[in-house]
């Protein structure tokens, strides 16, 4: 089934919060391991405007739909960030704009050269570009759904899990776009399949990679992800992946797991 753009641009709305009751994390607070995931994750959605500056120096750009998408896709992941934040906030924890600031400033050349980069690789290659933009999309929008919906069901709490489903809702909306885009884009040219299965296999991490310290990037999949029931949803994730034209047989979350050292313990 073909995305709707047009239905989704006139849909799309910022997530929901206030409705719910944050009291309850007076008598029932969160962990510190995961408010240090959700910090993370709150960052990461902030930083969603970071991606958007280097996809817009690439072709993509240039693609109706694809800007269209990313207008609506970049001011809902803000949302995203400014619920968490207030659920951080709720535990003393604020988050401000000279903290992201600074993590910003501490990529130093990496992020000055991110956009530079993602210029001269996208004109390079060309049109089959967006294809491995369309597909790098899908794959980290299957993992923060993922670990939205999955975290919603470790803490089963009742302020936080319907704030998480509601944003891993979203972000399954996020899926269907980038999806329908990829596979097209797939199905109709063999250098596109072949510069995305070498990108996807070569140069993927996880959400968050590059941008965190690996730490923390391996404390947060460890966290949401590193039990039998959690790396069952990695499996789902790579067996998607693995579904798109050209991409059989790749299993990127799982061995991006692996070489990040993410530990499995007992459930």
């Amino acid at each position: 089934m073909a995305f709707d753009i047009t239905k989704y641009a006139a849909t799309s709305e910022r997530v929901e919060w206030e409705d719910l009751d944050f009291s309850a994390f007076d008598e029932r607070p969160l962990s510190q391991q995961t408010l240090r995931s959700l910090h993370y994750m709150c960052d990461i959605e902030y930083h969603t405007v970071c991606y958007m500056r280097d996809m817009l120096t690439t072709p993509s750009h240039r693609e109706s739909e694809v800007s269209t998408f990313m207008t609506m896709w970049n001011r809902e992941e803000y949302w995203h960030g400014e619920a968490l934040a207030d659920v951080l906030n709720h535990h003393g924890i604020e988050v401000t704009f000279d903290a992201l600031k600074s993590r910003r400033l501490k990529l130093g050349w990496r992020d000055k050269l991110a956009p530079v980069k993602q210029a001269l690789a996208g004109n390079l290659v060309g049109g089959d570009f967006v294809a491995v933009h369309m597909s790098w999309g899908a794959l980290n929008e299957w993992s923060a759904s993922a670990a939205y919906k999955h975290l919603a069901k470790l803490e089963d709490h009742p302020a936080l899990s319907p704030l998480l489903r509601r944003i891993g809702q979203q972000e399954t909306r996020h899926v269907a776009f980038y999806t329908t885009q990829a596979r097209d884009r797939l199905e109709t040219s063999a250098m596109a399949r072949k510069l995305t299965r070498l990108a996807l296999s070569k140069f993927w991490g996880p959400v968050g990679s590059g941008v965190m310290p690996d730490e923390e990037v391996r404390h947060v999949m460890g966290h949401i992800f590193g039990t039998p029931d959690g790396m069952n949803e990695i499996r789902k994730i790579d067996d998607h992946v693995a579904k798109l034209p050209g991409l059989e047989g790749l299993q990127v979350v799982t061995d991006s797991f692996a070489a990040l050292g993410v530990e499995i313990r007992d459930e």
